[in-house]
C-alpha cells in the first residue's frame, strides 16, 4: 500500500477532520511545539476556571445550607409568638380583674366569664379545638379516655357524661377527654 495511503484505522473517528487528528499527532517541528504549548496553557486555564466554579458552587451550596438551617432554627425557637401574643389580652384581663380591690362577687364572676371567653377565642384562632363530646356520642378511643364504665338507658360504648373536656391541635389530640362510658347491657 502506498504511504500516503489513509486505511480506517488511520482515519480520525467519531466525525472528526483530518484538521484535528493532524493537531492530535506528536510535535514533528518547532512550530508544532508552541501548538502544544498553546493548548496546554488553554487546557490549565479551563481547568483553573473550572476549579473557581467548582469552589464557588461548593460555597453557594455550605451557604444555602446554613441559611436554611438558621431559618429551621428560628422557625423552632419563635413557633409559640403568635400564640403567645394571642394569650396576652387573656392575661391583661386577669390582671386587671385582680387591681379591682372592691369588686362584687357579681362583677368577679362576669369578669371571669369574659376572661373565659378570651381564652377560648384565642386558643380556637390557634387551631386548639375541644373535644367536648355530648351525651350519647359513640365513644371514639382515639379522642375519648374512659375512666369509667356505668350502666346507663343509652347505647352500650357511647359517652354517658364529660368529666374532663379534650383538647386537640390540627389533627393530634393534645389531651384527650375523660369520659364515663355506657355498658353493655
Amino acid at each position: 500500500m502506498p504511504d500516503n495511503v489513509q486505511t480506517d484505522s488511520d482515519r480520525p473517528n467519531d466525525g472528526a477532520t483530518v484538521e484535528q487528528a493532524a493537531n492530535d499527532a506528536p510535535a514533528q517541528s518547532p512550530s508544532a511545539d508552541g501548538d502544544w504549548q498553546e493548548q496546554v496553557a488553554r487546557l490549565s486555564a479551563k481547568n483553573a476556571e473550572l476549579a473557581d466554579q467548582f469552589l464557588r458552587s461548593q460555597a453557594e451550596m455550605q451557604n444555602v445550607r446554613r441559611r436554611a438551617e438558621d431559618e429551621v432554627s428560628k422557625a423552632r425557637k419563635f413557633a409559640v409568638e403568635g400564640f403567645a401574643e394571642s394569650l396576652l389580652p387573656v392575661c391583661d384581663s386577669l390582671e386587671a380583674g385582680l387591681a379591682h380591690k372592691d369588686a362584687t362577687s357579681e362583677q368577679i364572676r362576669e369578669g371571669a366569664e369574659a376572661t373565659l371567653r378570651q381564652l377560648k377565642a384565642a386558643l380556637e384562632r390557634n387551631k386548639v379545638i375541644e373535644i367536648n363530646p355530648a351525651a350519647g356520642t359513640k365513644f371514639d378511643p382515639h379522642q375519648h379516655q374512659a375512666i369509667s364504665v356505668v350502666p346507663a338507658d343509652q347505647e352500650p360504648n357511647t359517652v354517658v357524661t364529660v368529666l374532663q373536656k379534650g383538647y386537640s391541635i390540627a389533627d393530634r389530640v393534645l389531651r384527650p377527654a375523660l369520659v364515663t362510658v355506657a355498658a353493655a347491657k
